[in-house]
């Protein structure tokens, strides 16, 4: 399975202020058993995730597009089979994690390529979070002045910012706390070990002698 990265790093307040990055890339057609191209993102609990993928070609130009979008767990979100043109997918995350979307692109059965390499362009297009919100629509619903919705926006994506590095702590804690166990455990382990290792010794001092008077060696 290959894997192409599409995430964005945040480096300081500039980065709030940019918008989803599309990705391009060309995905051949292949027999049935074609090995899918991914693109990994990574989520929060509860965002929600508008993915947006247009292709070229179109539906019976002798090639299967097919999009499927899972979780770490591999449990499926959304899938669109014998895809063309624009399609658009929203679901919300149900859990801090990243998900999975991959592509296929298949030969279809029948048809005379006349020995070409047939292929599509996808560009890709992931928004999470308040980038995935239809500001449009929440401007013309409150009747937002265009300032006031920039404001909305910036203020959404520093609560998810914030959110994110209270859940990176929590984990720096988690891995903290779960080092210090296991140093314990080794600790005690190698104490037991060592205590243990004493005790067979002055056993086996303790009945070597005996053994050694009772035959009148010693």
């Amino acid at each position: 399975m290959k894997y192409l990265c599409l995430s964005t790093i945040i480096v300081g307040f500039l980065a709030l202020f940019q918008g989803a990055e599309a990705l391009r890339f060309e995905l051949a057609a292949q027999p049935h058993n074609a090995e899918p191209q991914c693109v990994r993102e990574f989520v929060s609990d509860g965002q929600l995730v508008v993915v947006t993928a247009t292709s070229t070609g179109q539906v019976g130009d002798g090639q299967v597009l097919s999009m499927r979008i899972t979780n770490a767990d591999g449990d499926e979100y959304r899938r669109k089979d014998d895809i063309a043109g624009t399609i658009k997918v929203a679901f919300s995350a149900h859990e801090t994690s990243s998900f999975d979307i991959c592509f296929t692109n298949r030969l279809q059965p029948g048809y005379n390529h006349h020995g070409r390499q047939l292929s599509r362009e996808i560009e890709l297009e992931v928004e999470a979070g308040a980038n995935a919100r239809d500001w449009n629509a929440i401007q013309s619903a409150e009747k937002l002045k265009p300032s006031e919705v920039q404001l909305r926006k910036v203020d959404e994506m520093l609560g998810e910012v914030i959110t994110e590095l209270e859940y990176l702590v929590k984990r720096e804690e988690r891995l903290r706390d779960t080092n210090e166990s296991t140093n314990r455990r080794v600790k005690n382990f190698f104490v037991a070990g060592t205590l243990m290792l004493v005790g067979v010794g002055v056993y086996q001092v303790h009945y070597l002698r005996n053994y050694f008077r009772s035959k009148h060696i010693l």
